[in-house]
């Protein structure tokens, strides 16, 4: 799930083809799941998807939001990794107290029951308003979401890669933004970074910002 061009959902059969291509090559496969790990699922986009990498990179999540990255995988990858195997890593801010006690809770936080179908709910809601207030308003555009991750892009026909994404309109995102920013919604200052949902968000949150959105985009 690429998040750095707005929100692109990858192809159906696309990470399983990845899967089978690396595995019949004798390739590692590496997830990067800053953006998606802990976010569209607990388990991230492979728990989503159903499709095991060999490697994953995840982000500042499992600290909590504090500095902090963390990579993992297969055993016999892992073990190669000092003190166990040959190969040496280390890092400045690597098991940082304060950052580990954050993640811990924030993994606490995210395991509990409801938490998922909580932020699919507010994405969706967030999602369909945006979407509608677009069309309303007249404005060509496309809403990619999967979960709390989400990209509105003004564009008239669907987005599913760099190219695509490249045909939307950066004037009329650059307008929406400023917009919003006056009603009190701050976006994400680019076209192509995609939006998240948190649980900090309440529904009320997100009438809101779908209010904001009918006027922005009104010319």
């Amino acid at each position: 799930v690429a998040g750095n061009m707005g929100l692109v959902v990858p192809a159906p059969g696309y990470l399983e083809g990845l899967r089978e291509i690396t595995r019949k090559h004798g390739t590692i496969l590496i997830f990067d799941e800053v953006m998606t790990g802990f976010r569209v699922a607990y388990g991230g986009a492979q728990e989503l998807y159903g499709v095991t990498p060999d490697l994953t990179t995840i982000g500042k999540i499992v600290g909590g939001g504090l500095p902090a990255a963390a990579f993992g995988g297969a055993a016999a990858i892992m073990q190669k990794l000092a003190p166990l195997g040959p190969v040496y890593q280390a890092g400045t801010l690597s098991g940082n107290p304060l950052a580990m006690a954050a993640g811990l809770k924030a993994m606490e936080i995210l395991a509990r029951p409801g938490t998922y179908a909580r932020l699919e709910h507010l994405g969706k809601r967030l999602g369909d308003g945006l979407l509608a207030a677009a069309t309303a308003a007249g404005v060509p555009a496309v809403l990619n979401r999967v979960g709390s991750m989400l990209t509105l892009f003004f564009t008239k026909g669907p987005v599913t890669n760099y190219e695509t994404a490249k045909l939307a309109d950066t004037e009329r995102f650059g307008s929406f933004f400023r917009r919003m920013r006056e009603q009190g919604v701050f976006l994400p200052p680019s076209q192509f970074e995609a939006m998240f949902v948190s649980l900090a968000h309440t529904d009320e949150d997100i009438d809101q910002i779908v209010a904001a959105a009918r006027d922005s985009l009104v010319d």
